[in-house]
């Protein structure tokens, strides 16, 4: 295993923005802008003692969780997605056999039932949010619709879209729901194999757009009459907050975009900011553009992303926790205090034993979950099928 880290300093940055890109050479003072960059693996394996619980079996590509309020004592409920189109009920710990609701869709690729989210006053309202690819006026697209889920918890109504007109393609839609600190919809798509769009400020795709849970566009947006909340992303599928104004940022690197490969990212971002795609990748540096803190010249690529805020497993309190798809593995990066850009450590769990890793969250308990996805045609899907995994001491 090798790694570099690359220092980025004021001439570097001057070049750049005088000749595009370049990939920073620079040694001397350590600043918040190195990018870590590992050329041969993902790293060495975590040293922190762990144990995996099997909590639920026989999903089929559940591609994301939304824990609801639960009553004291007991176990959350959760409400998951499976990509073919099912919302599925987890009720005191338990997979319940039917669907919760069945949604019509033709899922091409990597688009079908996506993210979801549950709304911060959901013990009230009972609203959860769906990130969809479907066919409108003959095209498919990604959209996000709200939904109302029964009193009891084992049906669901559709009540509207709230932001639609999202491109999809086979590749690169996108997907996660999050709410943010703030209140607002944070919704993370992907380029739909259309690069430059992720510059167009007006255009959704390769975005992470903020939204009011109704579907506008906030006023204090970073971006006049626009969702955007960062540009220039490729096919995000995971973020969460450091505080209220900083998040970490996963993307997808390239591949075989201008005989690019591999290179994906974890980013340290606020309103605003500008991944880069598709004008530069890698540590590569542009002026006005984010260098990630964190790539792998091999494709990961990254699926969900937490930050670990239980206290089960003290040695990850603060990091970032990252599932990977085809490296099959949990990332945890950990940020240097005083440099908040700066890896100051990195390291692998969980390495080849569950397969492709997809959602990654934070649970009510103050553990980690994590679903599988290895039977979305890419991995190998036993006959318990997919699975969703908790993370303990």
């Amino acid at each position: 295993m090798r790694s570099r880290r690359l220092l980025l300093s004021a001439l570097v940055v001057l070049t750049a923005s005088a000749s595009g890109c370049r990939r920073s050479q620079a040694q001397g003072t350590a600043s918040a802008a190195d990018c870590v960059l590992m050329e041969d693996g993902w790293g060495q394996d975590g040293s922190a003692p762990v144990t995996v619980d099997v909590v639920a079996e026989g999903l089929e590509v559940p591609w994301g969780v939304a824990f609801l309020p639960g009553t004291p004592g007991s176990a959350a409920d959760a409400l998951i997605t499976e990509r073919p189109g099912r919302v599925r009920l987890l009720r005191g710990g338990q997979l319940q056999p039917g669907a919760v609701a069945t949604l019509p869709l033709t899922a091409n690729g990597e688009g079908g039932l996506l993210g979801i989210a549950a709304h911060p006053d959901f013990a009230t309202n009972r609203w959860f949010y769906l990130y969809v690819t479907t066919q409108a006026d003959g095209k498919a697209q990604n959209r996000v619709e709200r939904w109302t889920l029964s009193p009891d918890g084992t049906s669901a109504t559709f009540e509207r879209v709230i932001y639609g007109n999202i491109p999809s393609a086979k590749y690169h839609d996108g997907g996660r729901l999050r709410f943010g600190p703030d209140g607002m919809l944070y919704v993370g798509t992907g380029d739909s194999r259309d690069p430059d769009l992720s510059q167009d400020v007006m255009n959704p795709a390769g975005k992470l757009l903020r939204l009011t849970p109704d579907g506008a566009v906030p006023q204090d947006n970073p971006f006049p009459n626009s969702p955007a909340f960062l540009t220039g992303v490729r096919n995000t599928q995971g973020f969460d907050w450091k505080d209220a104004t900083t998040l970490y940022v996963t993307d997808h690197g390239p591949s075989g975009e201008t005989m690019r490969f591999g290179h994906d990212e974890v980013n340290v971002v606020k309103a605003g900011d500008n991944l880069g795609w598709p004008g530069i990748y890698s540590c590569e540096t542009q002026a006005g553009r984010i260098t990630p803190s964190l790539t792998f010249d091999d494709a990961a690529p990254p699926g969900g992303a937490a930050v670990y805020t239980g206290s089960a497993i003290p040695e990850w309190t603060g990091s970032l926790l990252v599932g990977t798809l085809k490296s099959k593995h949990l990332h945890r990066v950990e940020f240097d205090a005083n440099e908040p850009r700066r890896v100051a450590k990195h390291e692998v769990y969980l390495r080849d034993t569950w397969g492709r890793l997809r959602d990654v969250l934070m649970g009510p308990d103050g553990h980690l979950y994590v679903t599988t996805s290895n039977c979305d045609g890419r991995g190998e899907c036993g006959p318990k099928k997919d699975l969703l995994l908790r993370v303990r001491r």
